[in-house]
């Protein structure tokens, strides 16, 4: 049995091969990948490297193989949802083991816009007939520490309010991954992972300021100037609503946390905010 991890080169990805390595050997490890530059480090630690695009049906096809588990991790474009769809067509024609997939927290339940895509593909994965599992993340803290540069700047803005963000640092998530991908008794379960603590926005400024000793406030302004800020920080157009509608998500409670899946896969406690602040400090 080989383990096949697709957008292999990616921030996500190549944390899932960093863990999967600890746990297996190299030879059975395949990252999928667009490009082979960028893998050729990956390949160069004994990983066998496949090159295919999500939206190249035929290259997917030819990436996976009778018997593999894969984990598909979601795409970033706008179609992604038809990339999935070409990757779990490929899966069944192959007759893959197990197809794993990165969605969000809640799963059905995740009711905002980003989660649209997510809850789309999970059902294309039950109605493919597939094995599965669903790893159903919830915020990563590298979410709100890559911009710490401009936070120290600007502060925080957003519109959550009080809501609680129960993240986790993506390593955590990979982790989690890795332990799913070369585990027995995962199939057909869907796992909500997120972080031991949930904490605001408000208490994440506080830390920053902290740790950092400049003094960071958080400013909660309305979802309309929120969506200003956003564009004309050069977010794109169609991307901009999307993140507001997360906070909206978040003050309403939906990445609070939904219990301590992640932490007893890994087998240990969740990255706090705290730490992944400190480390990007650093």
């Amino acid at each position: 049995m080989r383990i096949v991890v697709t957008a292999a080169t990616g921030h996500l990805g190549r944390l899932v091969i960093d863990e999967l390595l600890q746990r297996v050997p190299a030879h059975q490890v395949v990252a999928v990948a667009r490009n082979a530059e960028k893998a050729a480090d990956l390949a160069v630690r004994g990983v066998e490297v496949r090159i295919a695009d999500y939206d190249d049906p035929a290259a997917v096809a030819k990436a996976l193989a009778a018997g593999d588990t894969v984990l598909l991790i979601s795409g970033l474009d706008p179609h992604r949802v038809t990339q999935h769809q070409t990757v779990i067509d490929a899966a069944k024609e192959a007759g893959v083991a197990r197809l794993a997939y990165t969605s969000v927290l809640g799963g059905p339940e995740a009711d905002f816009d980003l989660a649209a895509d997510h809850r789309a593909t999970e059902q294309a994965i039950l109605d493919s007939g597939l094995s599965y599992t669903m790893l159903r993340n919830g915020w990563y803290n590298e979410v709100y520490t890559d911009q710490l540069a401009v936070q120290l700047e600007h502060g925080v803005v957003g519109s959550a309010g009080d809501g609680r963000i129960a993240s986790a640092a993506r390593r955590d998530y990979a982790a989690a991954a890795a332990v799913v991908l070369t585990g027995e008794g995962h199939e057909k379960k869907a796992y909500e992972l997120n972080g031991d603590t949930a904490w605001t926005l408000t208490e994440y400024a506080a830390e920053v300021t902290r740790l950092s000793g400049k003094n960071v406030a958080y400013n909660n302004v309305p979802a309309e100037q929120l969506l200003e800020i956003l564009t004309g920080a050069g977010v794109p157009g169609a991307f901009a609503p999307i993140l507001v509608d997360v906070d909206a998500a978040i003050e309403r409670g939906l990445l609070a946390g939904r219990g301590s899946d992640l932490s007893r896969l890994i087998g240990r406690p969740t990255t706090p905010i705290t730490d992944s602040i400190a480390a990007a400090l650093r």
